[in-house]
């Protein structure tokens, strides 16, 4: 009966083998299965005079192939990857927008100074007038295009989140779900390895939204935290949710929120998340989103004051004062943080003082006392610091950013606002002038040189600083000899000696210093004699010259090459921020092709432990066939002995 007992356990040994790897065969291609094999050990021998005789196998223990340590590292570098892969998507898209070519905004704007040397050459051209009006409709045009495929991305990402939430919601249920079997199961003392199989798989899917970290506990069931968050406790399973940030409301900028079962929402910070699609959506949304919108906002912003401030310092064909080219884009006033000690009471409007110093940025203000704090550049994180003295107030500090602030009320300590001047302004531009005769292409002033001048002075330039220019016409300079000259407005009183003011070839003699600037700025060439003269006019009183003077035009058509976005010409500012898209999407596409390769080598570690490999599952299902078939050989045999023994016995 011995021999027949071991020849019985043994078949039943071989099948629950043989099971296991056709088990394992037949999961080959299922996600997060880790292969299984089975531990044997050997019963313990019967005491005998002759010694111990064996009494077969039996199975220990299924095992799980697998390696926590490799399986947390593959699931973290996949999340990374995750992140990177959605950002390097979304700035892809964001580049398209900020794309070059024949069609693209930088063209436009081109186009539209370029047309303004037409109307330089031939000012009362009708024809040439119509094409700048033309190609500045276009400009807006391209503008809100722009804008509204920025919106369209926006929600496409938003989209993404929502979705991305409502998924990480699911299996964070799931996990919960399994960690109450699990627990139930290992009751039994053995571990149920098709359940933990689901569990990581479940929890490497939630890391492809949202990088996790896991607590295990010791009833089996595993802890799941994102950020210092628990999204998993046991067998209850807490919420993400995705909405406005609750600082600074209307900003457009998103967090990432967590509720607990029976709590309330709780913002967790973007850089506590780490990985997973999500994290990457949400740092482009906040950051490389916000960028785009800046910098084509500033474009947008810079050229309709610096064009619309032009247009009014000249003469329409009509001789009536320029008027606006583009809608004037009003700015939004800053935006008062949530639970400020001020409340209501104070704020900070905004306007543009300097289109130049404009920079593509959003801004935070922290007051630290009443006129005391700092301002924080977003885009670079320059800390820009006022305390409230001449020379140093929060106006001061912004009017070197290029813009105007008015504070209301009484700031207080711990007050916060956030400021984003040109954020939108792209979705606002619009061309308002569609009749060639309204746009300024004179000056209203002129410059005549003296009749009977002798010297070789000349004429370089003439532009106007405010319109009309008031009492600042007619002045005539005098000079009294190759580097000194006479004003005409000189209040001095014979025998009093008028004012002697220096003459430098090629540089600007001002109407006066004042600010803003009013009357006109002459540049002169050449080298006078003694009683040279040249007198500065209003230009409406010379006759209808006005209408073939091309001044202003001239002026506009200069603004190509003026510094206009952090130091570069307004004719390359979209060639600028093309490339800093540009730079960032291919850093991004970069860093996700770096941490897809690190991924999937931790991946390929991980499935070369817990991986199934079906030659070495054929190969171990021969041998177990084999051993099966001995084990039956076994038991006929015994059955063999049985019987003789009956038959001698009888």
């Amino acid at each position: 009966m011995s021999l027949f007992n071991i020849g019985v356990r043994a078949l039943q040994t071989n099948q629950v083998v043989l099971q296991t790897t056709g088990h394992n065969i037949a999961n080959v291609n299922t996600p997060g299965y880790s292969r299984q094999t089975v531990a044997l050990q050997n019963l313990p021998g019967q005491f005998t005079g002759s010694g111990f005789i064996g009494q077969g196998v039996e199975v220990q223990a299924i095992v799980r192939n697998q390696s926590d340590m490799l399986t947390r590292q593959a699931t973290a570098a996949a999340a990374v990857s995750a992140a990177d892969s959605a950002r390097a998507q979304s700035l892809q898209r964001l580049q398209d927008v900020f794309s070059g070519g024949d069609s693209g905004l930088g063209a436009a704007i081109n186009d539209m100074m370029n047309a303004l040397a037409d109307v330089a050459s031939a000012p009362t051209d009708l024809a040439a007038r119509t094409v700048v009006l033309t190609r500045m409709d276009a400009t807006a045009t391209r503008m809100r295009s722009a804008s509204d495929q920025l919106d369209q991305i926006a929600a496409g990402v938003r989209s993404d989140l929502d979705t991305g939430v409502q998924q990480a919601n699911d299996l964070a249920g799931q996990i919960a779900r399994l960690n109450e079997l699990i627990v139930r199961a290992q009751g039994s003392g053995k571990a149920p390895n098709d359940l933990l199989d689901q569990r990581d798989q479940a929890i490497r899917n939630l890391n492809q939204y949202v990088q996790t970290t896991q607590v295990p506990a010791d009833d089996g069931s595993l802890g799941v935290f994102v950020g210092n968050q628990p999204l998993v406790l046991g067998t209850t399973a807490a919420t993400l949710s995705v909405g406005d940030a609750p600082d600074f409301s209307g900003s457009g900028q998103l967090k990432l929120f967590f509720t607990a079962p029976g709590g309330t929402p709780q913002a967790i910070d973007e850089q506590v998340i780490g990985g997973g699609a999500m994290a990457g959506q949400l740092r482009f949304y906040n950051g490389d989103l916000e960028e785009g919108r800046n910098l084509l906002g500033r474009m947008a912003l810079s050229l309709t004051q610096a064009l619309n401030a032009q247009n009014r310092l000249g003469l329409t064909l009509d001789g009536k004062v320029g008027g606006d080219l583009f809608q004037p884009v009003a700015l939004k006033d800053a935006i008062a943080a949530a639970g400020n000690p001020s409340g209501a009471g104070a704020g900070i409007g905004l306007a543009v003082a300097d289109p130049a110093k404009l920079k593509a940025s959003d801004y935070t203000v922290a007051f630290t006392a009443g006129a005391v704090g700092t301002v924080v550049r977003q885009s670079d994180g320059v800390t820009l610091s006022f305390d409230g003295t001449a020379g140093n107030t929060l106006q001061d500090v912004l009017r070197g950013e290029g813009l105007t602030a008015t504070v209301t009320g009484a700031p207080q300590a711990g007050d916060r606002f956030l400021i984003q001047p040109v954020r939108d302004a792209a979705g606002k531009m619009q061309a308002l002038v569609h009749t060639p005769s309204q746009l300024a292409a004179a000056n209203p002033v002129n410059a005549a040189m003296g009749t009977g001048n002798t010297g070789s002075l000349q004429l370089a330039s003439l532009q106007a600083l405010s319109n009309p220019p008031g009492t600042s016409v007619p002045l005539t300079l005098t000079f009294t000899g190759p580097n000194t000259y006479t004003r005409s407005d000189d209040p001095a009183v014979p025998p009093a000696l008028p004012t002697a003011y220096s003459y430098v070839s090629g540089q600007a003699i001002s109407y006066d210093n004042a600010t803003p600037p009013t009357g006109w700025s002459v540049t002169l060439s050449g080298t006078p004699n003694q009683g040279d003269t040249v007198t500065v006019g209003n230009a409406l009183a010379a006759g209808d010259y006005f209408q073939r003077d091309a001044g202003n035009a001239k002026a506009m058509l200069a603004l190509r090459d003026a510094p206009m976005f952090d130091g570069a010409p307004l004719s390359d500012g979209f060639a600028s921020a093309m490339a800093q898209v540009g730079t960032r999407t291919q850093s991004a596409q970069f860093a996700a092709q770096m941490s897809g390769t690190i991924a999937a080598n931790l991946e390929n570690d991980r499935t070369a432990v817990s991986g199934v490999n079906l030659d070495e599952e054929a190969a171990k299902l021969i041998q177990y066939q084999q051993a099966y078939q001995a084990s039956a050989k076994m038991i006929q045999v015994a059955q063999t002995v049985f019987d003789s023994l009956l038959q001698t016995m009888g």
